[in-house]
């Protein structure tokens, strides 16, 4: 998508700009009520493909201070798992020291310092450093957005995370000396028993599931002005209007909408223009999560299709086998709610060439 840099829509990255965040007060104020009661208590922010996780959790990172009491006895980072090298525990270990070791409050404290900058920092090392910020008053909160990079599938993750792994982090939790803000997808006790893993981290002290937009916010969202130092509306009341039709309440489809309706006027396209761009992207995003479903499909529902391929190619390869192959599969993604009923016809109307 070609970026306008007086654009305020911003649909997809993660929102940088803290000026461009809207709404999801009541999800701020529950971070903030863990963060800061008596014994601080782990969250996973769970909501669908582009439903916002990212930009709360790091827009969250960007204000805490101005939201807590006492934000010297915090120190709070922002790591995306997705972006970091995290492939191996000690690389994930290293990568949180990084940005620890960023924060001016670390930075004055040498003992704090030397901690975190052991190489390799592996488990016991990492616990030591986190027990030290206790004992000097100070609870590392850290932001760990998609989580779900460090639960694929693959065998050699499972080998590097396994159960001693994540009860140290619960160990660390327990004890005060550590509070996790977690983004992903699904919760993490799903993924617990999709991967067999049966340590008590995966019961993490609290959910909040991120759903759209109230009707209020997606107002608010669409009356964004062109930069911080207007106050005008990027779109006129009829744009708003149309992008709140549009869009309906879901962040990223209302971003969308804003961006190519602002978009048209400054290309002096006509509002057709604007609707087919956003149904392309539209249609585009549904394609891409239908992927992305399918690739976050449980390692032995992976199997089971594979086996299914196999056997029917073994038996006959015909395009009866693939037609059948395929009907099977759709039946199976309907069953666990990866498909709808209505998108399992459309693939059987297409297998079976009904238009």
């Amino acid at each position: 998508m070609r970026m306008n840099h007086s654009n305020p829509f911003v649909a997809g990255p993660t929102l940088q700009n803290p000026d461009l965040f809207v709404g999801r007060e009541h999800e701020l104020r529950a971070i903030v009520s863990r963060m800061g009661g008596s014994q601080p208590t782990s969250l996973n922010i769970v909501g669908s493909h582009q439903m916002g996780k990212s930009s709360l959790l790091y827009y969250f990172f960007l204000t805490w201070e101005q939201r807590i009491s006492q934000p010297e006895s915090y120190v709070v980072i922002y790591l995306s798992l997705k972006n970091a090298n995290c492939q191996q525990e000690n690389n994930f270990y290293q990568a949180i020291a990084q940005e620890l070791l960023s924060c001016p409050s670390v930075q004055i404290e040498p003992k704090l310092v030397a901690l975190l900058q052991k190489t390799p920092l592996e488990r016991v090392g990492f616990s030591q450093a986190m027990k030290e910020f206790k004992r000097q008053g100070l609870l590392p909160v850290l932001c760990l957005d998609d989580f779900e990079s460090l639960l694929t599938n693959r065998s050699e993750r499972r080998r590097e995370f396994d159960n001693g792994f994540y009860d140290n982090l619960r160990s660390l939790m327990d004890d005060s000396a550590l509070m996790l803000i977690i983004t992903s997808c699904k919760a993490l006790d799903v993924h617990a028993k999709e991967q067999r893993l049966v340590s008590s981290f995966f019961n993490v002290g609290h959910v909040i599931k991120l759903e759209e937009l109230t009707t209020d916010e997606a107002i608010k969202l669409t009356r964004l002005p062109v930069n911080s130092q207007s106050k005008k509306p990027a779109l006129t009341q009829q744009e708003q209007s149309i992008a709140q039709q549009w869009g309906n309440r879901h962040p990223y489809f209302l971003q969308l909408a804003g961006y190519y309706l602002y978009e048209a006027r400054q290309l002096r396209k006509d509002i057709k223009w604007a609707k087919i761009q956003f149904k392309n992207q539209v249609s585009k995003y549904k394609s891409e999560l239908k992927v992305y479903k399918l690739y976050k499909l449980p390692k032995w529902l992976l199997k089971l299709i594979n086996f299914i391929g196999i056997s029917a190619n073994f038996v006959e390869n015909s395009a009866k086998s693939v037609i059948g192959l395929v009907i099977i599969l759709a039946v199976i993604l309907v069953v666990l709610k990866v498909i709808k009923l209505n998108e399992f016809i459309d693939i059987l109307k297409t297998v079976l060439g009904i238009k």
